[in-house]
C-alpha cells in the first residue's frame, strides 16, 4: 500500500556540519559521503515526524526524503525510533579510558573525569540545528525518552567502570584501607552520575545557544558552577 506521505514535498536542510577538530578537506570521500548520508537520515526522520507525527511515518518514507533505498536506511539504523533519537553525543574510546584509569595516584578524579568528558565534546558533531529538531520531535513524543536513556545508561556504565578501577588503583598506590565490598563501585557511580549531569546541564544550555561551537565552553561554565556548589 502506497504510503500517506509518499507525495509529501521534501523539506530544506541546514548546511551540513562537521565535529569540532576535523578538517573537512581532511575527510576522505567516503567518510564525507557516511557523515552526509547519516544526516540526510536523522533530519529525514525528524521533519516528516514533526509535520505528520510518530505513527504515519515509516521507513520507506524516511529513505525517500533522505533519497536512498530502504537497504542503506538499514545499514545505518536498526529502526525508525533509532534514528529518532540518534546516538549517543559522547562516545569513550578505549585509549581515553585507559589513559583516564592510569592516571597517577592521588589526582583529583571528579576533575580529570570532567577533563576527559572536555575532550569527548571535541568529537561531537556540532550540529545545532539537527540537536534543536530532535529536542522538539522528542518533547512532542515522551515516549522517545526511555530510548534515550537507554544510550546514556550505556555511557553511565562505561564511566561507571573506568572510575572504579581508576579508584581502586589509587587505593592499590597510596596503601589506602580497601573499603567494603561494592564501596568502590557505589563511589564510582556516584561521581559518573554527577559528571553526566553536568554534561546534560551543559549540553541543555548549548542546544539554548545560538553557537554551535560553544559546547566545551558551556562544559567549562557547568563544571565552574558544580565545583562552587561543592
Amino acid at each position: 500500500m502506497t504510503s500517506p506521505l509518499a507525495a509529501a514535498p521534501e523539506p530544506e536542510r541546514a548546511p551540513e556540519q562537521v565535529p569540532i577538530g576535523d578538517d573537512p578537506a581532511a575527510l576522505g570521500l567516503r567518510e564525507r559521503k557516511r557523515r552526509a548520508t547519516r544526516r540526510s537520515i536523522e533530519f529525514a526522520v525528524l521533519e516528516l515526524t514533526r509535520d505528520h507525527g510518530l505513527d504515519q511515518v515509516t521507513v520507506d518514507d524516511i529513505s525517500r526524503v533522505a533519497d536512498i533505498s530502504p537497504r542503506t536506511f538499514f545499514n545505518y539504523f536498526p529502526s525508525k525510533d533509532a534514528a529518532l533519537v540518534g546516538d549517543s553525543p559522547f562516545m569513550l574510546d578505549g585509549a581515553s579510558a585507559e589513559r583516564f584509569a592510569q592516571a597517577k595516584p592521588g589526582g583529583d578524579v571528579l576533575a580529570d573525569l570532567f577533563a576527559l568528558v572536555r575532550e569527548l565534546s571535541l568529537g561531537v558533531t556540532v550540529d545545532l540545528s539537527l540537536h534543536q529538531l530532535r529536542l522538539k520531535v522528542m518533547r512532542d513524543y515522551p515516549e522517545l525518552f526511555a530510548i534515550k536513556v537507554v544510550s546514556m545508561r550505556s555511557l553511565e556504565t562505561v564511566l561507571t567502570e573506568v572510575v572504579e578501577r581508576r579508584l581502586a588503583a589509587d587505593a592499590r598506590a597510596t596503601g589506602a584501607v580497601e573499603p567494603s565490598v561494592g564501596a568502590w563501585h557505589s563511589r564510582a557511580l556516584l561521581i559518573a552520575l554527577v559528571s553526566l549531569s553536568t554534561m546534560r546541564h551543559a549540553w541543555g544550555r548549548w542546544a539554548e545557544s545560538d553557537d554551535p561551537d560553544s559546547l566545551p565552553s558551556k562544559l567549562d561554565e557547568s563544571y565552574r558552577e558544580l565545583r562552587g556548589l561543592l
